[in-house]
Order: structure tokens, then sequence, then C-alpha cells
């Protein structure tokens, strides 16, 4: 029996996926479930699993967009396993040495730092060796965009020629450059500044984080936790800034659900903290630590990315001293982290030395007044230098569950 397999719906508003990379070859035989190709969605990257076992025929090259519904790929059911085929997938735990002694014809596998076929195929254009690539792949697979982003030693080749090369992007980074020109064509995108002191926060830190992740379970306490509570705080004194516009309406929400950009291997994704005004420090962390995971291990869903109501962007892990962030449509705000960079201050009447922090508001001006963005960028600037009083009710250790 031939099964057409088609193309599942990754979610209620895509209507096409790219096929990043075929896992298996034409005339591969795979089992039942076994991942046969990682396909880009405007949205994520998702892995295609055969639906039945037996021999595969392809019908889509990589990166072609195919439709919702399309059929990707054949399996003859009916076609018998050829002998000496070892299982495909359970085999996180076989011996790297049985799977570098499989048939070809038989499931494919992949150790750590073994390239996919598109990614050895990139790879070897580069002439460069799969060993000097980290992988970022399940189990340290070298992933199509490894290949893609790994630079070749420096140097001049022998004969002095210097290449490039032409890359299409993927559907996920082409959907967000057309997110990101639609939001600087289509709002009224102003930026408004300011710094924090970063000492009251470090204080609290420095006192608690060890005694924080002994009793949570490894959880660290970082930055994103006060910044996320300031920022559901101030959101409470300006609604405005937690709506969007809809046509000619204003939506406006009672709740907060907190879209952070995170980094993973395709690129910058943005999932959704949803309920942050209810969560604790605790619950904070914890639900960021779940999702920047998510997000590395390529595991990221429509649904997690789906529905925020505002965004955090935190350019200072990269070491961004200041910048403009882009908003997030269909949102209004957005706010912008930077590093921390010991400066001079005046602190009643004298020079000090504290750790200072640039936060940058950006907001659609449609719907965001220069009072409110003004104030919910001091509001958040108000919590994050006095955290005790104003994001724990004078109790740490309470607000920390210790």
């Amino acid at each position: 029996m031939i099964l057409e397999m088609k193309v599942p719906s990754p979610g209620e508003s895509i209507k096409e996926v790219e096929i990043a990379t075929w896992l298996v070859k034409d005339g591969d035989y795979v089992e039942k479930d076994q991942a046969i190709a990682e396909v880009d969605s405007d949205k994520a990257t998702l892995e295609l699993p055969a639906e039945a076992s037996g021999i595969i025929t392809l019908k889509a090259e990589e990166g072609d967009a195919v439709a919702v519904g399309a059929v990707v790929c054949l399996i003859d059911t009916s076609a018998a396993k050829p002998s000496g085929s070892t299982p495909a997938p359970v085999a996180v735990e076989a011996p790297k040495v049985e799977v570098k002694a499989a048939p070809v014809q038989a499931t494919t596998t992949y150790a750590t730092g073994t390239p996919s076929p598109a990614a050895r195929k990139i790879l070897d254009e580069k002439n460069i060796h799969p060993e000097t690539i980290i992988g970022t792949g399940k189990e340290g697979r070298i992933t199509k965009e490894d290949a893609v982003n790994a630079v070749p030693s420096m140097g001049t080749s022998p004969d002095g020629n210097r290449g490039s090369e032409r890359t299409k992007l993927s559907m996920l980074r082409r959907k967000v450059a057309e997110r990101l020109v639609a939001a600087k064509n289509e709002t009224a995108m102003l930026t408004t500044f300011n710094e924090v002191n970063m000492t009251p926060i470090n204080l609290i830190r420095n006192e608690y984080k060890e005694a924080f992740k002994a009793k949570h379970g490894g959880l660290g306490l970082g930055y994103m936790s006060f910044f996320t509570k300031a920022v559901t705080r101030a959101l409470k004194l300006y609604p405005d800034v937690n709506s969007m516009i809809d046509g000619d309406y204003k939506i406006a929400y009672d709740f907060c659900d907190i879209s952070v950009a995170v980094s993973g291997p395709k690129g910058l994704m943005v999932p959704v903290v949803r309920g942050a005004e209810n969560l604790t420090f605790r619950g904070v962390e914890a639900e960021i630590k779940r999702l920047a995971i998510r997000a590395r291990d390529g595991q990221i869903t429509v649904d997690d990315m789906t529905g925020g109501t505002f965004t955090i962007s935190n350019g200072g892990v990269f070491g961004s001293m200041l910048s403009t962030p882009i908003i997030n449509p269909p949102q209004s705000g957005i706010l912008g982290m930077h590093n921390i960079i010991e400066r001079p201050i005046a602190v009643n009447g004298k020079v000090e030395i504290h750790p200072m922090m640039y936060v940058a508001l950006s907001y659609d001006h449609r719907i965001i007044d220069g009072r409110e963005s003004v104030g919910f960028l001091v509001a958040v600037k108000e919590a994050l230098e006095n955290p005790l009083e104003l994001l724990m009710e004078g109790n740490a250790q309470k607000a920390l569950e210790l």
C-alpha cells in the first residue's frame, strides 16, 4: 500500500510551509514516527514524523514552499525492511560505532557533531570540516542553519580567491523581515529613554541568589523576573500601553501576557509568558527558562509565540548599550533592556559609582500618548530602583519563596 504523507497544519493561520531539511534520502526505509524532515513555517521550525514504516519517496525538494495539505512524500508500507537495518531513533542510546556501521539504505540517525545531508552539502561547498562546528540540533546534530552560519578559518586561500555565497532566507526569517518592515511602515513608532540604577536589585540578588537556587532546584534569580514584575505593575498603571489597534477600535487587556525575545538556532524567537501579572519571581524565572530551552532545542510552537500583549527584549546579553527596539505587531509597546555599566552619577549632591542600565520604550503613538509612554517608563524605573517596597511588599524572602 502506498501512503501519501501530507503537510499537517502547524497552526490556524498558516497556509504553507517550507522544506528546510530532509532528514532521510529518497529510497530510505523509515520507521513510523521517525523524524523525516524539518519544515519551516512563518512562526517556527517543526519536525515532520513518518506516519508509517516503509520505503520513502520524496516529492519535494529542500527549499520548496509546500501548501498545507499537499503531498510531500510517499511511503510504501508493503515494502520489506532491508536486512541489517538498525531500528530508527531509539538510537539515542545506540553506540556511535553501530550508527556508522549501518547500511546506506538504513534509517538515518545522527550522532553528536554529525551534519544533516543539507548541512553536509553546504559545509562541503565551503570546504569546512564538520569537526570544527558545534551543532545546535538534537543530540548535537549539525543543522542546515549551523552550516550556513559557519565561517571558514581566517586567511586567504592559496590561489588568492575570495568567495561569496547566496543563500535563500528561511521562511521564518522572511516572515520576521516582513513584520519588521510592517512595524516601521504601519505604526507611528517613537522611542523614549531612561536610565536605571541597578544597585538595589544587585544587592537583593547577591544576598539571596544562592538560597533561591538551592530552594528552587537550581533555578537562577536573574534580572528578567525583576523587569517582568516591574513591567506588569506599570501596565496596570498605564493600561494604554497594554492595548492595541484593530482597525478603528482599541483593544485593551486586563491581563499581561509578556512576550520575551530569546535567541535560538533559527534566529530571534518571541515566546509568551502568559498571565505574568499573577506569577511570582520563581514562576517568571521558571517559565522564561522553559521557553528559552524550547527555543534553543527548536521546539517552540506557534501557540508559544501567539497572543502577547507587550514585549521585553534584552539586548544587553549581547553587549548592547542603547537601542531603539522595534514594536512586535500587533502590540503597541516594547521595552528594551541593555548592558549594565558602572558610571559616575550624582547622589544627594555627591558623585558615586553605580551600575547603570539604559532602558528604552518604543511605542505606537497612534494609541499611546507621550504622558502614558513617559509615565510607564518612569514607573518601571521606580520599581526597579525600589524593588523591595514596590515589587516585594517589603519582604524579599517571602517574595522569593525562601
